[in-house]
């Protein structure tokens, strides 16, 4: 039970008087006085003799008689059921009396709160009552059918369990920290005359799956000292008992504290016991029960000894009941209720169900307990049962539900990357880890709106193929070893094709390399590029298809024959050009029969094994990037789920001027290039791509947040800044992975669940709140620095609200009592 209100009540009674003390909290209390009706005690005692009358045989308890229950000449039963309304009418009316108002009130008002507290996290709860009568006359009235709740409305249970006058032990630690795996029932069977014990041992023996069960009990020829040395034994096993059963007679005695007849003519005394009980105690006795006749003083006497909890029946109970509520009450057990509601639901099944039977049967069961000790119950065992507690109840499944739905939806996903982005940038510059100012590998000329307005060549879309050419043929004759074309040239352009044909053949013949972009088709095929306008014997293509916070790279096992990402393929042919395999490399031949990728690739797959010989430089990022592929699971989740896992972000926290040199279209036609950016033309990859003109082939995009961060001025961001960035990314091995969104929320869970496990019974929770927040500002930073310094994206803003929805309703609850 997770949540717990304790209240004790002490009913004194003096003369016709009784003083009812109600205490809780930290010494809060009420106290009031109540006139004794003395016709309760005139219905109690009619109502026992009826009773008594109706179960007249087989009764668990020193009587002669036996057999089955005979109709008697006076109908009993109808005595019976009006005997116990007379008498609960008038233990009511007592109880509802207005000198007890402010009592019920408080154990109601104790109610409420504790229904709110629960309320929170969805967990069950209920208000323990404790009560103590000073009188035998008090102490054998049905308390446990006193309707507190009924009259306020109260929600919940309110749980009614006896404790003794006389408490001198303190019960042991609860085995549960000691004791793994299976309870362990010890049942003894007493005198069976007049009885029949079968249905009991049948009970006992259902809960072997989850319980180990051992019998003792008298067996024909057995003298009495033998059979009291083997009980004294049973009960002293080094292996220790959570339960100890009794079935059988018994009976009230004040000086032993009550006797069992364990054999025909033979008792042995609580007394007599009481030792091994001690010691059966110490090795984690818990709970028992006497399934027996008037056994108040047999608990009383073992609560007095610091046994946590007894189950016995006050007054004589007929063998056919008893066998019907240990059925019941073991059946709670096996479903791992506690003690005190598998009696409860015990008791309500005799109303309920076998009342017209068994008339009064539920009166007479009862609880003892201590009032500092916790209720037994059986407590799972296995991997389930340590699963549970991690498992979300309540708001913790709305609200992890919610944050795992957030971060498979795209939308969700973007907007929290752009924001993590754009910290990143205001975070490396603020810490003073942008990277150095050197000359970036890629050289990318922009056909901008000023260059559309100079060249007079109308509207752009598509691109004009003459002012195309008129590039190609500037930077060949500037000497540019690589070049990329970001434009689609799949289709016809006449009258164009041809002059853009003659300068990349001009250039292809100087030695120039060429690699087209172009778009996947349905089938997830490449476009080819017109033929017009160049071949695939002597030039490259590869798709542009990407999108924009993520580096495309190939899927796993793919070798980049059939498709390949743009951005990828060229960087594979620049680290190529740069390394050590540079002087067996196919190079773009006019007079080529065969396709130029996979003379490449061929040529890289055949140098591979020397290739992974070399160490450093050049070499060293070729193998990287020809080793480099999506992970599987990123292929499986894009086509089973469609997400991103473990693909590369580009990361827009660099400064565009340290990942391209931009340069506009005109410029490089119109104005001679000074010596270091002639010399970067002969060095770097050339990217020509549409500079933020109006429907432009590869798209505009709204400006990263990041990327406004170092440049306020920029309204557009263009597809071939995308690629320029991606392309840096693969040519400078700088790849940041994220962490999937899922998976960290999934893991803040876990932590929040331990941490609500934690501080749930800890008094300065705002002690732990500060802390809390201060580690989640802690986690942000270290991933700030993690995402620099080790190329990992850890997620923040979905974990940390996850792990605040679980920790936040234990922080706000009071300790319980």
């Amino acid at each position: 039970m997770t949540f717990r209100s304790v209240l004790r009540l002490k009913v004194q009674q003096v003369a016709r008087r009784c003083a009812f003390d109600l205490a809780w909290g930290k010494g809060q209390q009420l106290y009031a006085l109540s006139h004794y009706p003395e016709a309760l005690t005139e219905l109690y005692q009619e109502w026992q003799r009826v009773y008594l009358s109706f179960y007249a045989t087989s009764l668990r308890g020193r009587v002669e008689a036996s057999g089955s229950i005979t109709p008697p000449p006076i109908d009993w039963h109808a005595r019976l059921v009006e005997t116990e309304t007379r008498l609960l009418y008038e233990f009511h009316r007592w109880l509802r009396g207005a000198e007890l108002f402010e009592i019920r009130a408080e154990i109601a008002r104790a109610a409420r709160v504790l229904a709110e507290q629960a309320a929170e996290t969805g967990e069950r709860y209920a208000v323990e009552l404790f009560l103590t009568c000073n009188s035998l006359e008090l102490e054998r009235l049905p308390w446990e059918v006193w309707e507190i709740g009924t009259e306020f409305a109260t929600p919940g249970t309110i749980r009614i369990a006896r404790a003794p006058s006389n408490i001198r032990v303190a019960p042991v630690a609860d085995l549960k920290q000691r004791r793994r795996g299976r309870a362990r029932i010890l049942a003894i069977l007493g005198d069976e005359r007049g009885l029949d014990f079968q249905v009991d041992r049948q009970a006992v023996r259902a809960l072997a799956h989850i319980a180990e069960v051992e019998f003792v009990g008298w067996q024909p020829g057995q003298e009495l000292p033998e059979l009291k040395a083997q009980i004294c034994r049973a009960l002293t096993d080094e292996r220790g008992w959570d339960v100890l059963f009794f079935a059988g007679h018994s009976n009230e005695t004040g000086l032993t504290g009550g006797e069992l007849a364990i054999a025909p003519g033979a008792s042995i005394a609580i007394r007599e016991i009481a030792r091994h009980l001690a010691i059966a105690q110490e090795r984690g006795l818990q709970f028992a029960i006497f399934n027996s006749c008037s056994g108040l003083s047999l608990a009383a006497s073992l609560i007095d000894l610091g046994l946590s909890q007894v189950a016995i029946m006050r007054e004589p109970i007929h063998n056919q009941v008893a066998q019907e509520f240990l059925v019941q009450f073991l059946k709670g057990l096996a479903e791992h209720k506690d003690v005190h509601d598998a009696l409860l639901a015990a008791c309500q099944f005799l109303r309920l169900e076998r009342n017209l039977t068994y008339p009064s049967a539920h009166l007479v069961p009862s609880l003892f307990r201590h009032p500092e000790a916790t209720l037994f119950q059986i407590e799972p065992f296995g991997f389930k049962q340590r699963l549970k507690p991690w498992l979300p109840k309540g708001r913790e499944v709305l609200a992890l539900g919610a944050c795992l739905a957030l971060s498979l939806f795209h939308p969700v996903q973007e907007s929290l990357m752009a924001q993590r982005l754009w910290l990143q940038a205001a975070y490396r510059d603020l810490t003073g880890q942008v990277p150095p100012a050197v000359p970036p590998p890629i050289l990318l000329v922009q056909v901008d709106d000023e260059s559309i307005r100079r060249s007079e060549v109308g509207n752009p879309n598509p691109i004009d193929r003459g002012y195309l050419a008129h590039l190609v043929n500037r930077l060949s004759a500037l000497d540019a070893q690589t070049v990329a074309l970001a434009f689609f040239l799949d289709r016809q352009q006449p009258g164009k094709d041809q002059k853009l044909a003659e300068a990349v053949r001009a250039a292809v013949a100087r030695g120039t390399w060429f690699v087209f972009g172009t778009r996947l088709d349905e089938a997830e095929h490449e476009v080819d590029v017109n033929p017009k306008v160049a071949s695939l014997d002597w030039s490259l293509q590869a798709y542009t298809d990407v999108t924009l916070w993520y580096v495309e790279l190939p899927p796993a096992q793919s070798t980049c024959l059939d498709t390949c990402p743009f951005p990828y393929l060229l960087s594979l042919v620049q680290a190529l050009k740069q390394s050590s395999l540079a002087a067996g490399l196919p190079q773009p031949n006019l007079r080529s029969p065969t396709d130029l990728r996979e003379r490449v690739l061929a040529h890289l797959q055949r140098s591979s094994t020397a290739l992974r010989l070399q160490a450093g430089g050049s070499d060293a990022r070729l193998t990287g990037l020809a080793q480099l592929r999506l992970p599987a699971i990123t292929s499986l989740v894009q086509k089973k789920l469609d997400q991103v896992w473990l693909q590369p972000v580009v990361d827009f926290s660099l400064p565009p001027d340290r990942v391209y040199q931009r340069i506009a279209a005109w410029q490089l036609l119109e104005r001679q290039p000074d010596r270091a950016t002639a010399q970067r033309l002969r060095d770097s990859i050339v990217l020509i791509g549409a500079g933020g003109y109006a429907d432009a082939d590869r798209g505009n995009f709204p400006v990263p947040p990041a990327f406004a961060y170092w440049n306020q001025q920029r309204q557009v961001f263009t597809g071939a800044e995308a690629h320029a960035y991606m392309l840096h990314h693969l040519l400078t091995h700088h790849l940041v992975i994220p962490i999937p969104d899922l998976w960290m929320v999934g893991l803040a869970a876990l932590f929040g669940k331990l941490t609500c496990l934690s501080v749930r019974h800890q008094r300065h929770q705002r002690g732990w709140l500060l802390g809390l927040a201060g580690a989640t500002v802690a986690y942000g930073l270290v991933g700030l620095q993690t995402y620099i310094s080790a190329g990992v994206l850890l997620p923040w803003f979905l974990p940390s609200a996850t792990f605040w929805v679980y920790t936040l309703p234990g922080l706000r609850r009071k300790p319980r009592a």
